[in-house]
């Protein structure tokens, strides 16, 4: 007789008794589990598993498509691994390094003694056709943490060897591909027959892997432009480098040598720097008659820290700043145009008086008084209370908000008297050389602690809510950040290191039985590759604070 286990199926909401050490591919069959998009790996007991992962007692079962985002994370893991692999087998002396998501792709670079001309690249992309036609199976190994390392460094990966080596698992799990071994901290699909859909080609000084639209898996994504993002990430991946810290096993090897006090320093003057030179543009610009300074980014970027610090250096570079908050020009409440599911979208622009804005900024440049309006956000209306502003010869205005770098918004203010800045948390550092953590990843973990520190929110409601806000940013933010004339990255070396301690507990409260327990483990996964740093060192200025607590600036 077969020993069996029950198990409850999500998607079909259905129970049965199945055979014990069933594996998830070989359960959506018994239960007839069909999907117009590709599933590529399923949630266990809420936790994201494999379709490899076999069940040996009850549990329940919810399968992910390419259409989540979680799905689209699991394929391009595997995808990864199969260039990674192509690369390796085609030219054996090569690295491949993954650096960020970026025009729709993800971007990566090949370090080789000779150029990799469009022939090599060719090789390389067949390579990979060929192993994906191939179907072969990522074999996962969970060993004590110790023999990864070794085995790792004995195939000279010492990025992984020294992730594991510093992290705090006593048991870790690598994957291999025939006979490549890799390393990933999440799931992949169960073998390479999976990826059919996707492209590789020469991109700014690098090359982008494309991957299929979450809408219509059979098409690719289409590549869009993003130089100037490009330019910022660039520049960052270039500071880490001279600094010695290109991926978390290097930052944790410097806590372990007391050089973390040096690290907080570093990373902070950096950002000084930058915002002194986006001042001194400014100011230099200023003397050929800009007059308004736009600054926009997503969710917890840290825009209004940045704002702050800033406008202190304008104010040291003898210019006096002038804040105009995009809030106060929302309409009426119930004048809020509706989205596509019928609910008031205070997120469009549309949900501005474009026009009084516009004549606002238009009167203030022709040296005019204006009356500015108050938007009262318990009543829903806006209202005048009397407050005139007025700029003299050395005011600068600065216009904060998700719209600021529409050119919708400022369509009418001659290009001359304005200028624009993005600001986003764009990288911090990677896991390793084929592990990076996305933007929005570090913006939502910013958004959990700031949330449950000074909104009395929990974790729940903010991950709850976050896809709703990427939909926002996709839709207002995005399109126009390579407007910006200055992007600014708000990440730091060292923050995640500093956030695991406010972020954890929080995350920890999630109980497992919620959907939101998926995203919460997933993050409290990667985080416990940082090892734990106080932020007691942090300045009272630092951007950090604005979501830690302790600035000296008032929010």
């Amino acid at each position: 007789m077969v020993d069996t286990v029950r198990v409850h199926c999500v998607d079909t909401n259905e129970y049965k008794d199945v055979p014990m050490g069933s594996s998830l591919l070989e359960l959506m069959d018994v239960f007839g589990v069909k999907r117009s998009s590709k599933i590529v790996h399923a949630k266990v007991n809420n936790k994201p598993e494999s379709l490899a992962f076999r069940v040996f007692r009850p549990r329940n079962i919810e399968y992910v498509d390419l259409s989540s985002s979680s799905g689209m994370r699991t394929y391009v893991r595997s995808l990864c691994f199969v260039l990674a692999k192509a690369v390796n087998d085609t030219y054996p002396e090569a690295t491949v390094y993954f650096e960020h998501a970026i025009s729709k792709g993800y971007y990566f670079r090949i370090k080789h003694a000779e150029k990799i001309t469009p022939d090599m690249l060719a090789r390389i992309e067949e390579k990979m056709r060929g192993i994906v036609a191939a179907d072969l199976p990522f074999i996962s190994h969970e060993v004590e943490t110790a023999d990864a390392v070794l085995r790792f460094r004995e195939q000279g990966m010492e990025d992984k060897a020294l992730l594991l080596e510093t992290s705090d698992s006593v048991y870790s799990r690598y994957f291999e591909l025939d006979g490549y071994i890799d390393y990933f901290y999440s799931q992949l699909t169960p073998s390479t027959g999976y990826l059919t859909v996707f492209g590789i080609e020469p991109y700014n000084g690098g090359f982008l892997l494309r991957v299929p639209k979450r809408t219509d898996q059979d098409e690719l994504e289409p590549v869009e432009r993003q130089d100037k993002l490009l330019g910022a990430y660039r520049e960052h991946h270039h500071f880490l480098r001279i600094v010695g810290l290109n991926n978390v096993g290097d930052l944790n090897d410097a806590k372990r040598q007391n050089r973390m006090s040096e690290v907080i320093q570093i990373s902070e003057a950096y950002q000084d720097k930058k915002i002194d030179e986006i001042s001194s543009e400014i100011t230099r610009r200023f003397n050929e008659g800009v007059r308004v300074v736009l600054i926009s980014g997503p969710s917890s970027s840290g825009k209004t820290t940045f704002r702050k610090r800033l406008e202190v250096q304008l104010m040291v570079n003898l210019l006096k700043p002038v804040g105009i908050s995009l809030d106060n020009y929302f309409i009426d409440r119930d004048q809020t145009p509706l989205d596509e599911f019928g609910e008031k979208d205070y997120e469009s622009l549309y949900a501005l008086d474009l026009k009084l804005f516009d004549e606002h900024v238009l009167e203030l440049l022709k040296g005019e008084e204006i009356n500015l309006p108050t938007y009262n956000f318990q009543t829903g209306k806006r209202e005048n209370k009397g407050h005139k502003l007025r700029i003299d010869d050395n005011n600068i205005i600065i216009v904060e908000g998700i719209h600021a770098l529409n050119p919708k918004l400022t369509e009418h203010i001659p290009a001359h008297n304005k200028v624009s800045i993005y600001v986003s948390a764009l990288t911090s550092i990677s896991l390793d050389d084929h592990n990076w953590i996305s933007a929005s990843d570090n913006r939502l973990l910013r958004r959990i602690v700031r949330d449950y520190r000074y909104r009395n929110y929990s974790a729940i409601e903010t991950i709850s809510r976050w896809d709703s806000v990427r939909r926002g940013e996709d839709k207002w933010i995005f399109p126009f950040q390579e407007n910006a004339d200055v992007m600014f990255n708000s990440a730091m070396i060292y923050e995640l290191a500093a956030i695991r301690r406010h972020a954890e507990p929080i995350l920890q409260q999630v109980p497992r039985k919620v959907p939101e327990y998926t995203e919460a483990d997933r993050l409290l996964k990667f985080l416990s590759y940082f090892n734990y740093i106080t932020d007691r060192e942090l300045p009272p200025t630092s951007l950090l604070r604005e979501f830690l607590g302790g600035s000296s600036f008032r929010y």
